[in-house]
């Protein structure tokens, strides 16, 4: 059924060639679509290729989808950044960290905004995104978690953002959302001394919604799921619209926000 409805949508969801390629595997199932990143070998390590995948889902993800897991397949969720990509040859058929850096600084940089571009689109008002994280986490890991919108964890989950301790900066997203969720000096303190974050910590800093033993993790998410897909699709997607946008409002802006939606919503259920 999954692969039937993929199909029918076109796109990345049905190039198995790309899919090999990037260690992205991509699945829809009605409303539900499923990302799994597919390289257990290598703890899911990412790869330019991995981001552009991601990226070509966002692009291709069929209107009927309401609800985006993203898992890792094996133990692990991601290991980060693929550190082939840091040797001279780099991974085959992809180049190198360095080589990409020698299209000059304004070309890597694009080329940074394209990668995001895999994990921005995740944060869309008319989805809502969960992380089913179990294992290790690491740096682009971390930063793929924090790009959804729910995070339900294995209790044997390991969250770090391993960047600075490589000379880098988390470039992927993550470190908005890290700030909003646990505050300035707590991410600070995760970030500046690339140390482990473990489930109870995640639970108790709000890095994670629930905590479940390994072997309980998709039921975990298959129950959250079915609540989320219980509420009204229309005020789901105007009620995260609102949420989204109350950090950048004053209380009075929010209150106007709050009634123009209600509007449209009543029109819309008077027919």
């Amino acid at each position: 059924m999954a692969e039937a409805q993929a199909r029918q949508r076109g796109g990345y969801a049905d190039d198995g060639s790309a899919q090999a390629e990037s260690g992205v595997r991509f699945e829809v199932d009605g409303e539900i679509a499923t990302i799994t990143l597919d390289r257990p070998e290598k703890r899911n390590a990412m790869t330019f290729a991995t981001w552009h995948g991601l990226a070509r889902i966002g692009e291709s993800l069929p209107e009927q989808v309401r609800v985006v897991v993203v898992k890792g397949e094996g133990p692990s969720f991601s290991a980060g950044i693929d550190l082939q990509m840091f040797t001279p040859e780099g991974v085959p058929g992809q180049g190198s960290m360095s080589s990409a850096v020698e299209t000059g600084e304004a070309g890597f940089e694009q080329r940074i905004r394209r990668f995001q571009a895999g994990f921005l689109w995740l944060r869309r008002p008319e989805i809502v995104s969960i992380a089913a994280v179990r294992g290790h986490a690491i740096g682009a890991g971390f930063q793929l978690a924090l790009a959804c919108d729910l995070r339900i964890v294995a209790e044997n989950v390991l969250f770090c953002m391993k960047e600075p301790a490589l000379g880098l900066v988390p470039d992927l997203t993550g470190t908005k959302p890290l700030v909003e969720l646990v505050g300035l000096a707590k991410a600070i303190d995760i970030c500046l001394t690339a140390r482990t974050v473990h489930a109870d910590e995640a639970m108790r800093i709000g890095l994670a919604e629930k905590v479940v033993a390994g072997g309980d993790l998709d039921q975990a998410v298959h129950d959250k799921i079915a609540e989320l897909l219980s509420t009204n699709r229309d005020a789901a997607v105007a009620t995260k619209r609102l949420l989204q946008g109350a950090q950048a409002r004053t209380l009075e802006e929010q209150s106007v926000a709050e009634a123009i939606e209600q509007v449209a919503r009543l029109k819309a259920l008077s027919g």
